[in-house]
């Protein structure tokens, strides 16, 4: 199936006819992100039971088409480990993806590894090798070859039938809907949400830091997050982890007392010293007593045996459903529950169903 390369708004309205007709498309991005803060859109592929279609948004294409190319009402896109692409759509469509049906989630619920990759997946489930070679390559450099081409069709030449093969299973063992549920939490724009205030939670290891010194990392991770957005630039562009780190320890009181750390260069601190100070002046003078722990903080002796408990329970569920453990509940989930959190909080729809009352049990032994 040869591709169809589309450069020019005519040629997109063309396609977005033909495809809007489809009941589901499959689609997959290529993009870059090491010099921005936001994915750069550089090919989105796009499949239905016909053909392939590439689509060049770096040609200066309408973007008001191709918004409404992929939001066609209650047309199911199908794309695998789908997360990363619908965020790098969202400049254009300005809302999630939906519905959206995941194949390294459906794979996961029939019982393959939970993160098994698109080429092993098509491999084991439809006896097809992948073409390789290309995932490192710059998709913004133009033209792109026949071998970028052809390895960007392969992404989604065959979703659709991987899907429907997946599906059935799924139809077999009665868990359509809960690859239903899972799909539409990637429709949630919650998930997609980048907000200044949590960027702390990137830092590992800061809920064991002294109060005083984790507000000030943390003011300086919603500073750097805030102006990285901003500018469209890298986080370690702005401010690398290690020199957050090391100005929360020392609490430099002026853009002096910065320098003097030798963290950053001379350059930089003339150009953010004295918001950086300024950031965490706001540290000093917050309260600390309030500071958020991280689900994943350093349990107890009796959190930690409370987890071992219901940690067997999930092996035992998982092993009667042919599931990894993970797919069900990931040890973070146990140590919330471990603390106290109601099962409700923590795990929803079918994961409640079929492994809440094995967790009550265990709970209520103390």
């Amino acid at each position: 199936m040869n591709p169809i390369p589309i450069s020019d708004d005519a040629s997109l309205a063309t396609a977005a006819r033909r495809l809007a007709a489809a009941p589901r498309l499959a689609l997959d991005t290529e993009f870059m992100r090491e010099r921005t803060y936001y994915a750069e859109l550089a090919l989105l592929q796009v499949a239905d039971a016909d053909a392939v279609t590439l689509i060049d948004p770096l040609a200066g294409l309408d973007r008001g088409r191709l918004a409404a190319l992929l939001q066609v009402p209650g047309q199911t896109k199908v794309l695998h480990a789908a997360r990363q692409d619908v965020e790098v759509l969202l400049p254009v469509t300005g809302t999630p993806l939906g519905p959206i049906l995941d194949t390294q989630i459906a794979a996961a619920l029939v019982g393959h590894p939970p993160q098994i990759g698109y080429g092993e997946l098509v491999l084991r489930e439809l006896g097809r090798t992948l073409e390789k070679g290309q995932a490192r390559t710059d998709w913004t450099r133009r033209p792109l070859s026949p071998a970028q081409l052809a390895y960007a069709a392969d992404d989604v030449l065959w979703l659709l039938p991987l899907a429907a093969k997946l599906e059935a299973r799924l139809g077999q063992l009665g868990r359509l809907g809960w690859l239903q549920h899972d799909a539409a939490l990637l429709s949630e724009p919650s998930r997609y949400a980048q907000e200044p205030g949590d960027a702390w939670q990137r830092f590992k290891g800061i809920e064991s830091l002294p109060a005083a010194e984790q507000a000030r990392l943390r003011a300086l991770a919603a500073w750097r997050e805030a102006r990285a957005a901003r500018r469209n630039l890298p986080r370690g562009w702005v401010l690398a982890d290690d020199a957050a780190r090391a100005i929360a320890r020392a609490a430099p009181a002026s853009v002096a007392a910065l320098q003097a750390l030798d963290v950053m260069p001379a350059g930089a601190i003339d150009k953010l010293g004295a918001e950086i100070i300024a950031a965490l002046g706001e540290a000093e003078t917050s309260a600390t007593d309030g500071l958020r722990q991280r689900p994943d903080a350093r349990p107890s002796a009796a959190e930690r045996e409370r987890m071992g408990r219901l940690g067997d329970a999930l092996r035992r569920v998982a092993t009667a459903l042919g599931l990894a453990p993970e797919v069900i509940a990931t040890q973070r989930d146990l140590r919330r529950i471990a603390r106290g959190e109601a099962l409700g909080a923590v795990l929803r729809g079918w994961r409640l169903a079929e492994l809440g009352p094995a967790l009550d049990a265990e709970l209520a032994r103390g």
